[in-house]
């Protein structure tokens, strides 16, 4: 019986979560600049609860990015030194995928554009449609200044029927009006968890999309990256 095990410390939050006998358990806290201290501890904690074993944990996930830069390198250290202790694959997860995962979920929504703020006036961004459930990138993931954000014509062209999630949306009034009269609900509040991760890691366990340890690695999009981001 597949058992995976997910984590996200991509912002200010940390989450870990279990995927065991179809069910996900969740451990999600707010903890700016204590993932490091607190992790461990959370996923101790939740596999206990879920009464899992680290040993029969089949896969590790993690959100690979972009995000925080300090919060990402803590995910990969933790997952890659999980993975090679316990030698098991590695599943990593975009964290704008995870937020959309949540919009699609959570929230019923149908089309998405996940902001990120990736600060230095920047926004990390992609648009996602939902197919079954699941996001599918219509754009590649990436770093620009909330001017430059711009979304597909998709079915209905220029309806107004897209959501908007993520810190970002603190740069809401800097879109090009062709982006915002087309937001239909900002949801500021959705952040990555591990649980849209470990959700999302299942499908891609089932497709055999698997990474070595030493293949676990973040995605920051900016070549570039400054202390305290």
């Amino acid at each position: 019986m597949t058992c995976l095990l997910a984590l996200d410390t991509s912002t200010d939050a940390g989450s870990v979560a279990v995927f065991y006998k179809g069910e996900v358990l969740e451990d999600f806290q707010l903890l700016p600049r204590q993932q490091a201290q607190a992790l461990l501890p959370q996923i101790k904690g939740l596999l206990n609860k879920a009464g899992v074993a680290l040993n029969q944990v089949d896969a590790l996930a993690f959100g690979r990015g972009p995000g925080s830069f300090t919060g990402l390198r803590i995910a990969a250290a933790s997952i890659q030194g999980l993975a090679l202790a316990l030698d098991r694959p590695v599943i990593p997860i975009s964290t704008l995928e995870a937020m959309a995962w949540r919009a699609i979920n959570e929230q019923g929504a149908n089309k998405v554009l996940t902001l990120l703020d990736a600060r230095m006036d920047e926004v990390y961004w992609c648009a996602w449609q939902a197919e079954q459930g699941l996001p599918v990138a219509l754009v590649t993931e990436q770093l620009a200044a909330p001017e430059q954000v711009a979304l597909p014509v998709v079915d209905t062209g220029l309806a107004a029927n897209w959501t908007l999630v993520g810190s970002g949306a603190c740069y809401a009034e800097r879109l090009e009006t062709s982006v915002t009269a087309r937001l239909e609900l900002q949801l500021p509040d959705i952040l990555p968890s591990a649980n849209a991760i470990v959700h999302l890691a299942y499908q891609a366990w089932l497709k055999g999309e698997l990474v070595d340890a030493a293949d676990a690695i973040p995605i920051y999009l900016r070549d570039k990256v400054t202390h305290g981001s």
